[in-house]
This record gives C-alpha cells, structure tokens and sequence, in this order.
C-alpha cells in the first residue's frame, strides 16, 4: 500500500478546520483523511505550525519551501514524491494514487454535478 504524506501550511489547530468560519476544503479533507485510516490506509497529516521539525527533517520539503517558499503548502507526498502542490489532493486523485475506490456522501448523493465535492 502507498503511503500518503500531506504537509500542511500554518493553521491555527492541527485540522485547520476550527475558528468562526470553517474552510469547506479543510473539512472535506479532514474527512477523506478519517475515513481512509479508518480503512487501514497510512496517511499523515504534518502542520507547519504543530510539527515544524517534520518539514526541515523531510529533504523534499525542505528543498521545496527553501526555493519556493510556504507558498507552495499544500503539499502531497506518495511515497516520498511530490504528487501535488499548492492545494489539496481532490478525492479522485487519493482514490487513483492509493488504488482505491472513495465514496463520500456527497459522491453518493443523486443529482450532484460532482464537481470538487460541491453539489450544484
């Protein structure tokens, strides 16, 4: 199984998804994560804010934020390799990079135009 590395920028909690209005992309993604290690699926979350050290100590990273600054966070590893940056993985390509079918309800909702985990 492929292992999953999301490398946060500086956020007020370790979910980013607190405070007065909640990001609907920090909870969509908060949510994904839970459900895929509920499946036994390795994925990690690093916060610059919480985990600093995780961000020098992983050289990929490191190179990144050093040539591009924190602008580049998000960023996606599998295995070790960037896969994204700058945004958050969409469910479709977890699912295509962990081979694995995911199902939200929002996915599962009739009527929905599917797009980026809004309904229409």
């Amino acid at each position: 199984m492929k292992k999953v590395e999301i490398f946060d920028p500086a956020m007020c909690c370790s979910t980013g998804v607190c405070g007065p209005s909640i990001d609907p992309e920090l909870l969509r993604v908060a949510t994904v994560i839970n459900s895929l290690k509920e499946k036994g699926i390795e994925i990690k979350r690093h916060g610059l804010s919480s985990e600093p050290q995780d961000f020098i100590m992983t050289k990929v990273i490191n190179d990144l934020l050093q040539k591009e600054g924190a602008e580049v966070l998000p960023v996606t590893l599998v295995d070790g390799e960037v896969a994204k940056t700058k945004e958050y993985p969409r469910n479709e390509e977890l699912a295509e990079w962990l081979g694995i079918e995911i199902k939200t309800k929002q996915s599962e909702q009739k009527g929905g135009c599917g797009s980026k985990g809004c309904c229409c």
